[in-house]
């Protein structure tokens, strides 16, 4: 495995993510220490219920008992700006 701090990770993506493609595990390192984690994407594809199963397995995580159907939500109308007006008011 390799470890690389976020400055290397930003001035050798290309590199790093060529040795990831050969198999390679990168360890991303903040002063020190491990903060994040780059490897080879599987090209199962699995759903996201298959990829969550060994933590749901662990008592881990809990999954939702039902789908949350897009038909049945509904805009909250919120008083005060548009976030994007804040947004830009921020950025200033």
């Amino acid at each position: 495995m390799i470890h690389a701090g976020i400055k290397e990770v930003k001035n050798n993506l290309s590199q790093l993510l060529a040795r990831v493609k050969a198999g390679e595990e990168i360890l991303i390192t903040k002063r020190g220490k491990p903060i994040a984690r780059i490897v080879k994407e599987n090209h199962g594809y699995n759903s996201i219920r298959a990829a969550l199963e060994p933590l749901v397995q662990g008592g881990l995580v809990t999954l939702p008992s039902r789908s949350i159907l897009k038909d049945h939500i509904s805009v909250v109308e919120a008083s005060g700006k548009p976030v994007s007006e804040m947004v830009i008011e921020n950025r200033r």
